[in-house]
């Protein structure tokens, strides 16, 4: 007769939860509450501001001035998943994260979200510049009490508001090499803060389920699908032309121009399509297609430079 075989114990959620707490669990989360991937984007726009500016900077203040920018990106970030913790527990998209997922505390994300604000800040003012510090605290600020507090559970105009944070970067990059802000670093300010809309909404479009079941008030929910579409084409109309104010202020040239008239044919060709169909079909495709977007305007600002002063 065969023995038999003794159950083998089963874990118990505690115990589960003790393994999510291990330290390659906890480095991870702590990376993951800085969204790195919104982060990504705002260094690669931080640099170009830096690299488009007028005057030099020398290498290891300009490493220190994009670092401080990627902190301080990265501190709004956590502070918002403290705030948004809530609404993360019951959007799809955001349950994953550490804190709805049971793997950080609240008060964790604040903490380390407070420090890295005072870090990146207090840095930027001792080692770069006080003008390029106070951009950004005032971009912090701006994203956690402008945008995350105020406008993002109040008004469908919250990512045309309170999106105004996202183009901040490359301003401060600007800055970081300047003292001051120019028309120029407007320009790329105004680039950003047109992209926004028709990024925001066109995910707003395909994860209106998710908004609508955590209350917050997203175009599409508010206002329909159709009025969404009408408000991505305006935005868009407008965007075009706004790349190409660089081009008009000298602060980049012809190559430029070019590819950034190709890129905005090709974004309105996107949104106009989405206008007309019925569905939401090519949503999806369109908000990848406005990240692509976006880093190729800024690339292409940067390979104009190269051209137009290749000493650089």
């Amino acid at each position: 007769m065969h023995e038999r075989a003794e159950p083998q114990p089963q874990k118990s959620t505690a115990s589960k939860s003790t393994d999510l707490r291990q330290p390659q669990f906890r480095i991870q989360d702590y990376a993951l509450i800085l969204k790195p991937r919104v982060m990504s984007l705002v260094v690669f726009t931080a640099f170009v501001g830096l690299i488009l500016a007028p005057g030099t900077i020398d290498p290891r203040t300009a490493f220190i001035a994009v670092v401080c920018i990627a902190i301080g990106a990265g501190a709004s970030g956590a502070i918002n998943m403290w705030y948004d913790q809530d609404i993360d527990h019951i959007m799809t998209r955001t349950m994953n994260r550490p804190i709805p997922a049971g793997r950080m505390e609240p008060i964790e994300a604040l903490i380390f979200g407070m420090a890295l604000s005072l870090f990146s800040v207090g840095i930027m003012a001792w080692l770069v510049n006080i003008p390029a510090a106070a951009l950004l605290a005032g971009t912090i600020l701006y994203y956690v009490f402008i945008y995350t507090m105020w406008l993002k559970r109040r008004t469908p105009q919250n990512i045309v508001i309170g999106g105004a944070a996202g183009a901040f970067p490359p301003m401060i990059g600007w800055t970081a090499v300047t003292g001051d802000i120019g028309l120029a670093s407007i320009a790329l300010f105004a680039i950003i803060f047109f992209w926004t809309p028709p990024h925001s909404w066109a995910l707003a479009l395909f994860r209106r389920g998710d908004y609508e079941a955590a209350g917050v008030p997203m175009m599409p929910v508010v206002a329909g699908e159709k009025a969404t579409k009408r408000q991505i084409l305006i935005y868009t109309a407008l965007l075009v032309p706004v790349t190409l104010v660089p081009v008009f202020l000298q602060s980049s040239g012809l190559i430029y121009g070019i590819l950034a008239a190709i890129l905005g044919v090709e974004f309105w060709r996107r949104c106009w399509a989405l206008w007309k169909e019925e569905g939401i079909e090519t949503a999806r495709p369109l908000f990848f297609f406005s990240i692509f977007y976006l880093f190729a305007i800024f690339a292409a600002l940067m390979i104009d430079k190269a051209f137009l002063f290749p000493t650089f």
